[in-house]
């Protein structure tokens, strides 16, 4: 019997697993592995809300393993020295993972490969829907700006979207450590998995996206990105199942994944850029731990502001357009660093991924990607454009639930402020001003 181990590793799904599929294919028995490995918690990434996630991801990915005939394994250790052991253990003449981007991707896949030599087999394709290194231009290491990036990823070959194996056959008899379990942080937290996260895609309705994605108080969008984050769902599979679809809702869908990409294949070609400034500006940020700790506790006196962040306490997740303007006002109205800003998110996010949150960060501070450096999202001007009536902020903010309509977004205009609600950290009129001076129109 010839034997294969398939690294689980972002990849936590059956659906569309090059990885998997990759050593089905390869040998009589399959050893799905999963090595919890104490350098994700030394790099920072063992947050709570990630691990209570990951502890259900892991469950379901047994489960359904189980259905096949098979069983996921887990080892607790440096993930090089594990599957090498587990290797020799079974004689396994190929092990399989998938291709990262990240700096802890690499410095594992260089260990695999000291370890294992040629029968280490990587593949690309698990994680994004085109390759990182795949879309460049002409003699560049790849692209700098979303918008011809975009325009060449569209023209970009696909890979085959692979089946479910029909069953698998696992070595009996191999050691397993107990699946973990962990108490998320945040109350609201959404439950991991494959089947969690294929239930919310087929139950998802594309045609809204278009229409409903930036309006803060529908909520209209996916909430996907947790489970492609962890891989329970194929971003191929997902980017294939929308493109057989017409109209605006599926494109505008289809175009969230290429900026998904984008920022992989930034982090991919620098991968400095997950603590250093992509495009260095010379800032000198100011340190003002007061008004940083009233912005992590959603208590700026803006109420889009805080509702962003009060969301995020909650459900270890914001919505997209709010953590753009909860990012800007950090780096652009008060001048804090934005890795102090990048740190929070990913203490708390669920889908906190390196390449996409840094890079965010990056473009809204006006170090990254952005054409468009001083560009500065004001939260009044948001808040009057995203949730017209305010009800978006009344969710997230239960002191102002009282108040009418658009006033919500100006509680210092009223004769008395709402009891337990702060004045605002800056003078609103003051943000006004920088953000027409940004724009060149003052």
């Amino acid at each position: 019997m010839t034997v294969s181990i398939a690294l689980f590793t972002q990849d936590l799904r059956l659906h569309d697993n090059p990885v998997l599929r990759a050593a089905a294919d390869a040998a009589d028995e399959v050893v799905p592995l999963f090595v919890l490995d104490p350098g994700v918690a030394a790099a920072g990434f063992d947050a709570p809300n990630r691990a209570a996630f990951l502890a259900d991801c892991l469950a379901d990915l047994d489960d359904q393993l189980r259905s096949l005939g098979s069983r996921l394994v887990l080892r607790s250790g440096p993930a090089a020295a594990e599957v090498a052991r587990l290797a020799a253990e079974t004689g396994a003449a190929s092990v399989h993972v998938a291709a990262g981007v990240s700096g802890f991707a690499h410095r594992r896949e260089l260990a695999l490969h000291a370890l294992l030599g040629d029968r280490l087999k990587v593949h690309d394709g698990s994680l994004t829907v085109a390759l990182p290194g795949a879309v460049t231009p002409a003699g560049k290491d790849h692209y700098a700006v979303f918008t011809p990036y975009f325009r060449a990823w569209q023209q970009a070959p696909r890979r085959t979207v692979h089946r479910v194996p029909r069953a698998l056959r696992t070595p009996e008899g191999l050691a397993s450590d107990p699946l973990p379990a962990a108490e998320p942080e945040s109350p609201g937290l959404p439950p991991g998995g494959e089947r969690a996260g294929r239930r919310r895609w087929l139950h998802y309705d594309l045609d809204q996206y278009a229409e409903l994605h930036d309006d803060l108080a529908a909520d209209g969008t996916s909430r996907l990105s947790p489970y492609l984050h962890f891989g329970c769902l194929s971003a191929a599979e997902l980017a294939a199942a929308a493109a057989r679809q017409d109209g605006a809702g599926p494109e505008a869908f289809v175009r969230q994944l290429a900026w998904r990409d984008f920022h992989h294949q930034v982090l991919a070609a620098r991968p400095d850029a997950a603590h250093h400034d992509y495009r260095s500006k010379g800032d000198r940020w100011l340190s003002d731990s007061a008004e940083a700790e009233a912005w992590r506790r959603g208590r700026t006196g803006f109420p889009l502001v805080d509702a962003g962040m009060r969301q995020l306490a909650y459900e270890g997740w914001m919505h997209n357009r709010a953590r753009l303007v909860t990012a800007s006002f950090l780096a652009k109205t008060l001048y804090q660093d934005w890795r102090l800003g990048a740190r929070h998110f990913l203490r708390l996010l669920v889908d906190g991924d390196v390449a996409n949150n840094q890079l965010n960060w990056q473009w809204v501070a006006g170090t990254g990607t952005d054409t468009r450096p001083n560009r500065v999202l004001s939260p009044l001007a948001q808040a009057d454009r995203l949730d017209p009536d305010g009800a978006y902020v009344r969710r997230w903010v239960p002191e102002l639930a009282a108040l009418p309509g658009k006033s919500v977004h100006r509680p210092w205009r009223l004769e008395r402020r709402p009891a337990g609600y702060p004045a605002p950290l800056v003078d609103p009129d003051a943000v006004a001003a920088r953000l027409r001076a940004a724009r060149g129109l003052d």
